[in-house]
């Protein structure tokens, strides 16, 4: 007999709403014969039915139109050349106002604001802004357009400081039918407000309450002011500073320790969005001298109600996402923001534009927050737009890595669904003690826990994360640091690990002879402590080239290694599969024949021994549309022995187990490039990891799944 808190606990969970992500569309879909050009989807809206999302794109100086009629399958519509720089987009009806910078210089800033018609792509309207427009919003009525004019300042003149003229200022423009009426247009006055350069106000974004009420970000001022409906203003005030504990502030050293302090650190908000008609939150970006890496709530009336402080950052460091690199600047850089109500509950929608993360809030109380997803964006989330009405939340990210052969910029599409919670797929334990972590590479399993290894670029914390895969997401419950005479062991690149069948570990490092990085293996402790390096043998690093070992596995006494690409005395495409036996000390390979690749290069990124067999991660380095091959093969233990070194190696039969290119398309992002972790447990299940690239020119997503039985 099943009880009642059982049926009611089973109703709860099938009650359970969050946001997914259901598609993702790469601008150059758009683009037609300028695809191979830079690309960038920056600010986003949709048309009033929720079927058309509409974005700027400022390298191409367009806007471009999405249907997303199917938003699981959403279709190109074009671009509108808006001569200059687009830089918002707000909506009424199906008319997208398009504000565009078209300045001539810094002291020359111009701009205008157009009407286009999204069903027939035609401008329809123009009024003349100027100066230099930032963020648009309109009235619920969809009567008023109001304009942030910043005329930015040159960063690179006078040490980036303002005041530097000529000063911004606020514009409002009346809306009739869907149609500009530029004779409407009111300049709003906002100098002499601040206590930051009150002489050059830099207003950065907008937004209008359902009194009308406008409210403005001054980011470099570090101010809030409010303006009437009548266009007077209402209130000013600071958006003042935090004093942070518990952050990591320095990124020289490559390592992730969330152990200091910045005092006093100005809010510098960027993003803003009204809440209810009383409250609005802010993104604590900074720009000038500022960034609280948080979020904060203010009354209008300039009543501090809630700050996160660093507990923003919290769930983006247990997610893997915290961008290391940026921890002496301003950490995550919340930026982007959209406030929406699905249901009875209304969601505050925090984009971190250095984590390429969305934080989502519960705000229905302004003055208690609570943090409930963490959504995972793609490269440098910049707009957000939510229709509620269809359930659908959209994110436009701005990087496209076209000149590094990366993955290009994207719309990402979420849908609030009664399901559970897709992302994030691997998490770290700890609030007081954060578990940071990234750049997951080499897997083992044992005893019903996975061990995985970070690779170089934490160069200055080695570690072997300790994962548990029964929870959901899957934890790391623990962090071991590898450590050579009791310090953080140096010249590593850690790229496998394997057990050594007596508590400890075998992990395999990646030489790199430009950075004085050694091929080799090292036998630690269960402890993470260095016992014994063995450098790989003369034979094979005559032929050395930079890549090199990527994963290790053990089978009985012999170490089977896993070299990513072709070296010297390889033939073709051919890689090797080289063995050590850690009782002889001798060495030895077979070569292992890789696909062709139509692109870039072709190699290995693991090796596991299991049940007679080397299964084996084979991969190229094709990220999104271009990706081709990410594959699990195997390769039979029967009768496969090592040839010397030096000499012609027997070449291996593989057999194709499985395409991985499914599922990491199951995720509904792009295809991501590194598979590097496999791992089998005990029970025969087979779980594979990506690597992020420690958030470096990466969306910082970790994908961590099993495949099942093998």
């Amino acid at each position: 007999m099943v009880s009642m808190l059982a049926l009611t606990a089973a109703a709860a969970q099938a009650q359970e709403m969050n946001f997914n992500r259901v598609s993702s569309f790469a601008t150059p879909l758009n683009n037609g014969a300028r695809a191979a050009e830079e690309s960038s989807a920056e600010i986003i809206g949709a048309s009033a039915d929720g079927m058309t999302l509409v974005y700027t794109d400022s390298p191409l100086g367009v806007i471009g139109l999405i249907d997303i009629t199917d938003p699981a399958n959403p279709q190109p519509k074009g671009n509108v050349d808006v001569g200059g720089e687009p830089t918002s987009v707000t909506v009424i009806g199906n008319t997208a106002f398009v504000a565009v910078n078209t300045s001539a210089s810094y002291v020359e800033p111009s701009g205008k604001l157009l009407a286009v018609d999204m069903g027939s792509l035609e401008i329809t309207g123009e009024c003349d802004l100027g100066g230099q427009p930032d963020s648009t919003d309109h009235t619920d009525a969809g009567d008023l357009i109001a304009v942030a004019i910043e005329n930015e300042r040159d960063e690179d003149l006078g040490d980036g400081r303002v005041g530097q003229m000529p000063a911004g200022f606020m514009v409002t423009v009346g809306v009739q039918d869907e149609a500009l009426a530029c004779d409407t247009l009111k300049t709003i006055d906002v100098t002499g407000l601040t206590e930051i350069a009150p002489e050059d106000p830099e207003p950065e974004f907008v937004d209008i309450n359902g009194l009308g009420e406008i409210a403005v970000t001054l980011q470099e001022n570090n101010a809030i002011v409010i303006i009437g409906a009548d266009g007077t203003v209402m209130n000013q005030f600071s958006a003042g500073a935090v004093d942070l504990d518990g952050i990591d502030a320095t990124d020289e050293r490559a390592a992730l320790l969330f152990t200091e302090s910045q005092p006093g650190r100005l809010r510098e908000p960027d993003g803003l969005q009204w809440i209810d008609d009383n409250h609005f939150m802010i993104a604590n970006e900074g720009d000038m001298d500022g960034g609280s890496r948080g979020a904060t709530v203010f009354h209008k009336d300039g009543t501090l109600v809630w700050e996160s402080t660093n507990a923003f950052e919290t769930p983006v460091i247990q997610a893997g996402h915290y961008p290391d690199k940026r921890s002496d600047a301003k950490g995550v850089e919340p930026e982007g923001m959209e406030v929406a109500t699905f249901g009875d509950t209304t969601y505050a929608f925090v984009l971190g534009e250095r984590s390429s993360t969305i934080s989502v809030y519960d705000v229905t109380d302004p003055a208690n927050p609570v943090f409930t997803q963490l959504l995972p964006s793609g490269i440098a989330p910049e707009g957000a737009i939510a229709i509620p009405e269809r359930n659908l939340l959209a994110v436009a990210n701005e990087a496209d890595l076209i000149e590094d052969g990366g993955v290009r910029s994207h719309v990402m599409i979420f849908e609030y669904q009664q399901a559970p919670a897709a992302y994030p797929t691997l998490t770290s334990e700890g609030a007081d003690e954060l578990i940071g972590w990234g750049a997951i590479s080499g897997m083992v399993a044992d005893q019903g826990l996975i061990y995985a290894v970070n690779d170089s670029f934490y160069g200055y914390q080695p570690r072997i994360f300790v994962i548990d895969p029964s929870q959901t997401p899957a934890r790391i419950t623990r962090a071991i640091d590898v450590t050579r005479g009791g310090h953080p062991a140096q010249k590593l690149d850690m790229e496998g690990i394997t057990t050594d069948g007596e508590g400890g570990f075998w992990i395999a490092s990646e030489g790199r002879t430009d950075r004085m990085v050694p091929h080799g293996l090292y036998h630690v402790n269960a402890k993470g402590e260095i016992k014994q390096e063995v450098a790989f043998p003369a034979e094979l690093l005559a032929v050395e080239k930079r890549f090199g070992a990527e994963g290790v596995t053990r089978v009985g006494d012999t170490l089977w290694i896993a070299i990513q690409r072709n070296w010297g005395d390889d033939a073709g495409n051919d890689v090797k599969l080289v063995a050590y036996n850690t009782e002889t000390g001798d060495w030895g390979a077979v070569t292992y024949p890789t696909e062709d690749p139509e692109t870039g290069w072709v190699g290995l990124s693991e090796i596991t021994a299991h049940e007679g067999y080397l299964y084996i991660v084979e991969r190229d380095n094709q990220i999104g549309a271009n990706a081709k091959v990410k594959q699990l093969t195997r390769v039979s233990l029967d009768g496969l022995t090592p040839a010397p070194l030096g000499g012609e190696l027997p070449m291996v039969e593989k057999e194709v187990v499985r395409d991985l290119i499914p599922d990491l398309a199951a995720w509904n992002g792009y295809i991501v490039d590194k598979v590097e972790g496999f791992a089998i447990d005990a029970d025969g299940n087979g779980w594979v990891s990506t690597d992020n690239d420690g958030v470096d020119d990466s969306s910082g997503e970790t994908f961590f799944w099993t495949i099942g039985k093998m």
